[in-house]
C-alpha cells in the first residue's frame, strides 16, 4: 500500500521557514494539530495541515491576530470568511496607518520646531482657540477681544470644535493647495478663497469683522497677512512657507479691491 506523505515538526519548520517552538504553540492554542502524534511524542504533519499552514503564514503576515485566523479557517464557508476577515483587517490596517502619519507629523513637526530653538505648537483642541496669541491679540485689538473670542471657543461642545478645527485645517490646505498648483494671488480662484477667509475671520467675536468695523477690518486682514508671510509658526500652519506667503498676498490684494465692502456677519456656520 502506497505510504502517506508526512513530515516532522522540525521538517515542516524548515521548510516553511519558521521555529519548531511555533508550531508546537500553534498545536497547542488548536490552530494547527499535527496528522497524528507517534508513539515517541514525534508530530506528524501531511499535507492538509501543511497547506493549512501555508494560510495561516499568509494570514499571518497581513499582521491578522492568531485568534481571528483560527476562526476563519475553521469557518464552514472559509473563502467568504476569509475574504470578509480580509476586508475587515484591512480597514483596521488603514485606521492604523492613519494614526502613525499622525504621530510622524507630530514628531517632524516637534523636531523641527526644537532645531529651531522654538516651542512646538499645540493642538487648538488642547491649548484653547488664541491662547498662544494672547500678548498679540491683547497688544492690538484690547483684552475684551481675546476674552470674546475664548468664550466662544469654549462655549463651544467639543464636537462643534472639531467640526470648526476641521474646516479651518480645510480652509489652510486649501491655500496650500493653490499655491502649489500654480495660480497667482489674483486669480479667480485665490480670489474666491481670500473671500472665504475673510468670512472665516467673521465667525471669530472680538475681531473687527465679526462686528462689522470696516476700517479695522481692513486693518486687521492686513495686519494678519503681514503675520502669515513673516512668523515661521504660520508657516508650519500653512504648510509651507511659500503657502504662507501666497495666502497674505491674496488677502491683501482683496483689502485692496473691498476695502469699502468687508463681510459684516459671517455666513458660515458656527
Amino acid at each position: 500500500m502506497e505510504t502517506a506523505m508526512e513530515w516532522t515538526v522540525n521538517e515542516v519548520a524548515e521548510r516553511a521557514g519558521i521555529s519548531g517552538r511555533t508550531l508546537r504553540h500553534y498545536h497547542r492554542i488548536g490552530l494547527l494539530p499535527p496528522d497524528r502524534v507517534g508513539s515517541n511524542g514525534y508530530r506528524y504533519y501531511g499535507p492538509d495541515a501543511v497547506a493549512r499552514l501555508q494560510r495561516i503564514l499568509l494570514l499571518r503576515d497581513t499582521g491578522m491576530p492568531l485568534a481571528e485566523i483560527a476562526s476563519v479557517l475553521d469557518a464552514a464557508e472559509t473563502p467568504a470568511a476569509e475574504i470578509t476577515a480580509l476586508r475587515s483587517h484591512l480597514e483596521q490596517l488603514a485606521a492604523e496607518r492613519s494614526a502613525v502619519d499622525d504621530r510622524i507629523a507630530a514628531v517632524e513637526h516637534t523636531l523641527s520646531m526644537r532645531s529651531q530653538g522654538r516651542e512646538p505648537q499645540m493642538d487648538v483642541m488642547l491649548q484653547g482657540f488664541n491662547d498662544g496669541y494672547e500678548t498679540q491679540v491683547v497688544e492690538q485689538w484690547g483684552r475684551e477681544a481675546f476674552e470674546a473670542s475664548n468664550r466662544w471657543w469654549h462655549g463651544k461642545s467639543v464636537g462643534q470644535q472639531k467640526e470648526w478645527k476641521a474646516r479651518t485645517d480645510a480652509l489652510l490646505a486649501r491655500w496650500r493647495a493653490l499655491q502649489e498648483e500654480g495660480h497667482e494671488p489674483g486669480s479667480p480662484d485665490a480670489r474666491e478663497h481670500a473671500a472665504a477667509h475673510l468670512e472665516w475671520f467673521a465667525e471669530i467675536p472680538g475681531t473687527p469683522t465679526h462686528s462689522g468695523d470696516a476700517t479695522n477690518s481692513a486693518a486687521m486682514v492686513l495686519g494678519m497677512a503681514d503675520m502669515y508671510a513673516e512668523n515661521p509658526d504660520f508657516h508650519v500652519t500653512f504648510g509651507s512657507e511659500a503657502a504662507a506667503r501666497f495666502a497674505a498676498d491674496a488677502l491683501r490684494l482683496h483689502v485692496q479691491e473691498h476695502r469699502l465692502r468687508m463681510p459684516t456677519r459671517s455666513r458660515l456656520p458656527s
